[in-house]
């Protein structure tokens, strides 16, 4: 007979939205219909153009992680995103340090998707025919 999983090690999901101008960590249940904790960019500091940099992502995903694991969350599976639609398709460069602070926080991880929003036929961007007159 095949043994279950542990009871005890419950698992989660890490949303990490990473853009150029914040970094945004959101650890839900495994449904991903409850939160557990949910940490952004700035957050972690007080200066605007900071929000989307490193350090501050990776301060917010171990805050994150700490208040995950005394929820009981054993393990997580990753969803990283960048802005998409005729955005930015690449994360930001908060994404890789958030993870790497979701792992060094003591946090086992599972899959890792990209859930990036990407158009097949694309909308029209704003701005117009002949652009954005500044």
């Amino acid at each position: 007979m095949m043994k279950s999983a542990d009871p005890q090690k419950k698992w989660g999901i890490a949303h990490i939205y990473s853009s150029e101008n914040n970094t945004i960590v959101h650890i839900t249940d495994i449904t991903g219909s409850e939160t557990i904790a949910r940490v952004t960019g700035g957050m972690m500091t007080n200066r605007d153009k900071d929000k989307g940099m490193p350090f501050p992502a990776m301060k917010a995903a171990d805050k994150a992680a700490q208040e995950a694991i005394s929820k009981g969350i054993y393990g997580v599976h990753l969803k990283v995103r960048a802005p998409g639609g005729h955005k930015k398709k690449m994360p930001g460069q908060g994404a890789q340090p958030a993870i790497r602070a979701l792992v060094r926080a003591g946090l086992r991880i599972g899959r890792i998707q990209d859930v990036t929003p990407i158009p097949h036929d694309t909308t029209r961007k704003p701005g117009g025919r002949r652009g954005r007159r500044v």
